[in-house]
């Protein structure tokens, strides 16, 4: 009944049936007073919520082939998220669950899967819209370490010598630049380029509409 009024059971922390905390399997009779609520970040639900056995929120994300963008975001942010252009629904169900990871999606339809137990829609459009969407949803704000993954691949960046990379990069990022970053993963290297300003300020929005939302 939740679902036929287009709210994915993903979104769903707490069922109250006439004053009752109930789950998923309570059959509603006539005359019920029913109330739907989301995930609550401000206080400690947990004694009440009869809908999952484990907490809704993980502080990890998988995204769809449509949020590639997003998915780069929130890396930079600090927040691992896995993300593959080619993954389909099954797959996405299954790394959903099996890696209890939130699964991000514009296809409302994705999260009404029986599997998924972990979900949010993203109703924005502009990936720079939907990265302070999802910060400002799950309260993220003492969860953001910026600069610490690889936007290409989610692996982890450790500080690396010059002298080890030296001979990777182009000459004048060479002459001006000492501070260097090594994806554990991809082997990928990051330094602070001309486009550092503008990934700043996209951390800077992200952290402003956490405490907006707060």
């Amino acid at each position: 009944m939740i679902e036929a009024c287009g709210i994915p059971h993903t979104e769903v922390d707490l069922i109250v049936a006439n004053g009752r905390s109930v789950d998923f399997s309570y059959r509603v009779t006539d005359g019920d007073r029913v109330s739907v609520f989301p995930v609550f970040e401000s206080f400690d639900i947990t004694p009440i919520v009869k809908v999952r056995p484990e907490p809704l929120r993980t502080v990890c994300f998988v995204a769809d082939n449509h949020l590639g963008r997003l998915a780069r975001f929130l890396r930079l942010l600090g927040l691992d998220t896995s993300y593959q252009n080619d993954w389909d629904d099954p797959e996405l169900v299954r790394i959903s669950t099996s890696q209890q990871r939130i699964l991000l999606t514009r296809d409302v339809s994705l999260l009404k899967h029986g599997p998924v137990t972990h979900g949010y829609w993203v109703r924005a459009t502009d990936p720079r819209e939907q990265v302070t969407e999802v910060v400002r949803r799950f309260h993220l704000a003492r969860h953001l370490t910026p600069f610490t993954r690889c936007m290409a691949c989610n692996g982890r960046l450790i500080p690396v010598a010059k002298k080890e990379i030296a001979h990777r990069l182009p000459p004048r990022t060479s002459r001006h630049v000492d501070d260097f970053r090594l994806c554990s993963s991809c082997d990928k290297v990051y330094w602070q380029g001309a486009h550092h300003p503008g990934l700043r300020r996209i951390v800077a929005a992200a952290r402003r509409a956490d405490r907006a939302a707060g």
